[in-house]
Order: C-alpha cells, then structure tokens, then sequence
C-alpha cells in the first residue's frame, strides 16, 4: 500500500491548540510521520487549509432517527438499517467515531468492522438502564410493559435493587456493550423527571463496580439534574450526558472524582425556543460551572434529537460556551479520546495514531458552519470523502 503526503497544509496540534505547517504522510491505517519536505506516491494539496483529527462524538444515537419516530409500527429490521444513511453522513462530516447512547446492538458494530457498511468505529451501550419507571422502562396503563424492541439482542434495561443493578449490567455486556449507558434521572424531551434521582447510591455503586469488574467497562449517565449527577459523580460514573441543571456541588463532586461532562449543547442551544423555559440559560451555566472546576469536556450531539446533518454544531456551541475554538476542537478530538480510553491509538495527528483526518478549507479555527468547510476526510487511511 502506498504513502499518500498531506502536503503544504496547516496542522492543527489539539493539545496544544497551536496550529502550524506540516506535511503528514499516511501509510495503510496509520500516520507515519508528520514534518516537512516529506515525499509519498501520492500527494494530496493541502495548502491554504487546515488539517485536523476525525472527530469524535461520544453521545449519539445512530439507530434510532426513524426507530423513535414510529417505535411500534415499523418492522424491526428498521432499526439497524436506518443506520446505514446516518452512518455515511457522519462519515462525510469528519465523524470517525461514535459511542453510541444506546439503539444499536453488536450486529451493528460488526457490520462496520467487517466492512459491510461504512461508517465511523462504533462503541455500544446496547439500552439504557434504568429501575422501574425510568426513562427505558417502555410501559403503559392500557397495555402495561412493552418491550421496545421485540430483539433479544437489546435485552431487558430494567432493574431494582444492587443486585438487579449488576444482573443488568451483566446482561448488557452478554450483548456486547463497550459502555453502560444509566438513566438515573428523568427525560427534558419527555418533560417529566428532570431533577429526580431515580437510583439510590448503592444501586449506583453496583453498577460502576460491576461494569469496572468485567472488563474495566464504564458507565455514563443521563443526568440533567444537578442531584442525580452528583450522586452517579460521588459513585465513580465515567461521565455525566447532558448536566444541563448542574450547580457548585456537582461540578465539584465531578472534578473530585474524574467525571467527565458531556454536554450535548445542541439540545438547548441550536434551537432555544423549542427547549424547556429557562433550559438554554442554565446549560451554558452548567457548562461554565463544569469547566471552572476543571471538570474534563468531551464533544456529543444527542443526534438525532438535533437532525445528524447538524453534529458538527456541538463544536461551535462548545466554543461559545466557554471552551473557545481550541478547546472546542480539543473537546471533539483529544479529549474525547481520552474519555472513550482510544488515546493511545487516534484523536491527535501524530506518529503512530489512526489516520482519522478532516481537511477544513482556510487556516483559521472558528468552528462556525464548519460542516461547508469540509474538503476531505480520512478513516483508518482511506480518504472517505
């Protein structure tokens, strides 16, 4: 396989926010060197543009963007195939990796590693857990229970109790779960339970534990009020989605004990009129909070809550919300790197690392409307777009 030269580009160093000429040779899935004066058997132009890592979104929902729309009309084959358009489009946006928030199963995953379909490298939750009448308890007073999936390859989510709480865990890692996906708190888009804590601290407890015990799993959690965050923070929680009704005491219980945030800004802040009374207002103040402490940020969009096309946003919301350009970039690249425990292998241009590459026209950083920037994307070494 051949050397291909980014040649005369400006190289974005996320660390560092820092952006400087560099040649950057790929050569099968990786970089294998990045300087200048550098020579391959192809060579690409990259002068007068940036290049960038692929970005990483570590909240989104690749399965269910027609799924949520109809959940009991459709057949059940919808589901992973809708996928497919979505999967393609992150691609052609620079989006080289995804943790899914639950929705797609380990068919799914296999089906991107096998090369049967293209799209970013997947990480899976499988379902949302939750204890009976969370937000992944699908029951109503006409028919009581009903399984939302009809597939044993998305297993049962609910659970009571520490005990019932590792039970699920195990079953989701039977399924093939990379992460633990908890729902102690209520839905913003469902609009009931918001600031509840619906686990207790030992049923929290049970699931980090269980989760780091088979295989050094983690667990995120759904968390848009301050209480249910600080307590899932306070139990060891690898990170909290959402946090948008944050305060002092749980940015603090975060940064005391590692918890990342992601934030998923474009819930509130793309279209603030469509979000709850004051919800825009006190995520940007969450987001500040959080990173006044010294909380660690990550990039996720919650798609398709925003429509896929739209991931790209999360950046520009990051910046404005505290974290400026650099950070923004960082928090989608780096950053989300180091959350998904994948740092030692991409999110940086550097020698060794994948060769998930974005090729953005001008040299600047703004993150407004980059989604029109795009000139080139690169995945595992192949240019994608």
């Amino acid at each position: 396989m051949g050397r291909v030269v980014l040649r005369a580009g400006s190289v974005l160093d996320v660390r560092s926010g820092e952006v400087g000429p560099a040649d950057v040779v790929i050569e099968g899935e990786r970089i294998v060197a990045v300087g200048s004066g550098l020579d391959g058997d192809e060579v690409v132009d990259c002068a007068e543009q940036l290049v960038v890592p692929g970005f990483i979104d570590c909240h989104t929902h690749v399965c269910l963007g027609q799924t949520m729309r109809d959940p009991f009309g459709l057949p059940r084959s919808v589901r992973p195939l809708s996928a497919v358009p979505v999967l393609r489009t992150l691609l052609q946006l620079g989006v080289t990796t995804v943790r899914d928030a639950w929705g797609a199963d380990a068919g799914l995953r296999m089906a991107i590693e096998r090369g049967w379909v293209a799209g970013p490298h997947v990480l899976i939750s499988v379902r949302q857990v939750c204890t009976t009448g969370g937000i992944g308890d699908h029951w109503a007073p006409r028919v009581g229970a009903v399984d939302f999936f009809e597939d044993p390859s998305m297993p049962d989510p609910v659970f009571d109790g520490a005990d019932a709480a590792r039970a699920v865990v195990r079953r989701m890692v039977r399924a093939g779960a990379d992460w633990i996906k908890a729902t102690p708190s209520g839905s913003m888009t469902l609009g009931r339970g918001v600031h509840d804590v619906q686990f207790t601290p030992e049923e929290m407890a049970a699931l980090v534990d269980e989760a780091a015990r088979l295989g050094g799993r983690r667990v995120m959690v759904h968390a848009h009020g301050a209480r249910a965050a600080e307590s899932a923070a306070r139990a060891g929680a690898g990170s909290i989605e959402h946090g948008t009704y944050l305060d002092e005491a749980a940015v603090g219980a975060m940064a005391e004990h590692g918890t990342w945030l992601v934030p998923t800004l474009s819930c509130t802040q793309t279209d603030p009129a469509g979000a709850p009374d004051g919800a825009p207002e006190a995520h940007r103040h969450a987001v500040r909070l959080a990173i006044d402490a010294g909380v660690p940020i990550a990039m996720g969009s919650d798609s398709p809550v925003r429509p896929y096309a739209e991931v790209l946003r999360e950046i520009e919301h990051l910046s404005r919300c505290g974290l400026g350009p650099a950070g923004a970039f960082r928090a989608a690249t780096h950053d989300a790197a180091r959350l998904l425990g994948l740092a030692e292998d991409r999110g940086e241009i550097a020698v060794g690392k994948r060769a998930d590459l974005v090729l953005l026209a001008g040299t600047d950083l703004d993150p407004t409307d980059l989604d029109h920037r795009i000139r080139g994307v690169w995945h595992d070494g192949t240019r994608a777009r």
